[in-house]
C-alpha cells in the first residue's frame, strides 16, 4: 500500500473523530489551542493505537485465512464505510451540553476516543490481510492525520457550527469503501 492510499485511509478513519471534534467545538465559548490539542491527542492516539492492535491480531491469524484475506479486508472496510454513511444520513445535530462548555475530562475523552477508533481496529486487521503494508508508517500517518483533523474540527465546530459534520462522515465512508474495493480488485488481479 502506497503513501497516497495510506493517507486516504488515514483521512477516512479520522472523519468520525473530526465529526466528534466539531461537536466539541460547538460546545465551546472559545476553542483555544489547549482544547484542540486535547482532542487531537486523545483521538489521534487511539486512532493510531487501534490499527496496530488490529494488525497484530490479523498477523496472528494470517496463515489460517490467507486464501480469503482480501475478501475479509474488503468486507471489513466496506462494512465500516457503509456504517459511516448510514450514521451520517441518520444522525441528528450534535447533542451539545447545556453549559456551553465541552467536557474534555479524561473519562469523557477516553470513552469518545475508544468509540471513534473501534473501526480502526478492524482496519488494522484489514491491513494485515492486505499485505505489503508498512504498519509503523500507517500507524504514524493515521495518528498524526487524526490529531491534526481533530484539532481543526474543534475550531471548525466553534466557528462554523455543525455544517461539516455529516459531510465529513460521508466522505470517510466513501473513502473506506473505495479502499476496500481496491484491495479486493488488486487481489483478484483486476487492478494491477
Amino acid at each position: 500500500m502506497g503513501f497516497l492510499e495510506l493517507l486516504l485511509l488515514a483521512v477516512g478513519l479520522s472523519m468520525d473523530a473530526f465529526a466528534v471534534s466539531v461537536c466539541k467545538g460547538l460546545c465551546m465559548k472559545k476553542a483555544d489551542l489547549r482544547a484542540q490539542a486535547i482532542c487531537g491527542a486523545w483521538f489521534g492516539g487511539f486512532q493510531g493505537l487501534m490499527p496496530l492492535i488490529g494488525f497484530l491480531l490479523g498477523t496472528l491469524f494470517a496463515d489460517a485465512i490467507v486464501a480469503v484475506d482480501h475478501w475479509i479486508a474488503f468486507i471489513l472496510l466496506a462494512l465500516i464505510g457503509i456504517n459511516m454513511l448510514k450514521e451520517a444520513l441518520e444522525k441528528k445535530e450534535c447533542d451539545c451540553c447545556d453549559t456551553n462548555e465541552a467536557d474534555l475530562s479524561a473519562k469523557t475523552m477516553f470513552v469518545m476516543a475508544v468509540a471513534t477508533s473501534i473501526d480502526a481496529l478492524a482496519v488494522g486487521i484489514s491491513l494485515a490481510m492486505a499485505g505489503d503494508v508498512n504498519i509503523v508508517a500507517a500507524v504514524l500517518l493515521i495518528g498524526v492525520t487524526t490529531f491534526l483533523l481533530s484539532g481543526v474540527g474543534v475550531k471548525v465546530g466553534n466557528i462554523f457550527g455543525s455544517r461539516f459534520e455529516k459531510k465529513a462522515q460521508l466522505l470517510g465512508g466513501v473513502i473506506l469503501i473505495l479502499l476496500g474495493t481496491k484491495i479486493l480488485l488488486e487481489h483478484l488481479g483486476i487492478l494491477a
